[in-house]
């Protein structure tokens, strides 16, 4: 049996690009989903380059998995945004890849650390899409780094198996609901797939469905609060199942919990074919972002409360505060803080 040929995994990328009006919302900040983009942008650069570093079939790297994004400060119309992509694990069939967004004043200089994403990729052959092709395993500075990646591919696998398992149907809100409650505030998108979304497969960039995802997420809070709002983090986005060029996208939002200033809003895609009806909708992607309501100065404000109607809307409630708690509870452990 053959040993698997070590490589240098492909060196950084990066991507530079100044942050023009129409990737901002009304008041400046740059949309969570634009960054989202470009994010995925360097990662299926980096993975592709490196998935194709053997003999064999030539492969293009697909998003299946993106790990909890941090928005960690706004950007801004005219700054620039510097996003390195740098593969740190692979396994047999996948590679990890963390990304890094900084942003730059170009008139002072000065630049601040914006976003932090990782992100999980699979090489599929050019010659017939439903191959999955081998990764070139990478040289790891030392076995603690290789241990520490392969426990990252444990923990993502297993939670990608957890959220088939709970997925479940979204249904149309009420006609002339009441302010502040889920059926007011639920929003939906709906896309047709063409070209300009697709990869060389013909199926659509993970950017792409990321960036109408957060738009979603935006008109939901927007809807909440009557104020300006900004993503502040996106938990774990999975890829179900690929979607095709000519399929139209039901991209569906709606609130699942309220803090004092944030928001927890789930986002799914459904697909539908237009040339294959008969294969019928079926669930694509699925995660939660988290946003938060600011004033003219860019500060936090309070988020008003969320009003709950019925049993299942109390259970979604309660979820997504467990999941607010251990969300909280991690930034305090790596802020090194006592609880």
């Amino acid at each position: 049996m053959s040993v698997p040929r070590m490589h240098e995994a492909a060196s950084p990328l990066q991507i530079c690009r100044i942050m023009r009006p129409d990737d901002a919302n009304i008041v400046g900040n740059v949309h969570g989903g634009i960054i989202l983009k470009m994010i995925e942008e360097a990662g299926c650069i980096v993975s592709t380059r490196h998935c194709n570093t053997q003999e064999g079939d030539r492969c293009l790297a697909v998003l299946a998995r993106v790990e909890k994004t941090e928005f960690l400060s706004p950007m801004f119309i005219g700054e620039v945004a510097h996003v390195t992509a740098d593969i740190t694990y692979t396994s047999t069939h996948s590679l990890e890849v963390q990304v890094k967004v900084v942003a730059e004043n170009i008139l002072t200089g000065a630049k601040k650390l914006s976003n932090k994403a990782a992100l999980w990729y699979v090489p599929c052959s050019l010659k017939n899409v439903d191959k999955i092709m081998e990764v070139p395993p990478i040289k790891y500075a030392s076995a603690e780094q290789e241990e520490e990646g392969r426990k990252r591919y444990d923990a993502q696998k297993l939670e990608r198996l957890e959220t088939k398992a709970r997925i479940e149907e979204v249904v149309p809100p009420q006609p002339n609901s009441e302010q502040h409650t889920v059926g007011f505030s639920q929003s939906s998108l709906i896309h047709l797939v063409g070209p300009s979304d697709c990869t060389l497969h013909d199926y659509v960039h993970g950017g792409v469905t990321m960036k109408l995802m957060d738009e979603v997420a935006g008109i939901v809070a927007a809807r909440h609060c009557n104020t300006n709002i900004v993503t502040a983090s996106v938990d774990a986005i999975n890829f179900h199942r690929k979607i095709k060029k000519g399929c139209v996208l039901t991209v569906t939002g709606r609130l699942t919990f309220v803090s004092n200033k944030s928001m927890e809003i789930e986002v799914i895609v459904d697909a539908t074919s237009l040339v294959e009806a008969e294969k019928g909708k079926y669930r694509a992607v699925s995660a939660f972002f988290t946003f938060i309501s600011l004033d003219k100065g860019n500060k936090p404000l309070p988020v008003p409360v969320l009003k709950i109607e019925g049993e299942d809307e109390q259970r979604r409630f309660e979820e997504g505060n467990a999941r607010y708690l251990q969300r909280k509870a991690k930034r305090m452990a790596a802020q090194g803080r006592p609880q």
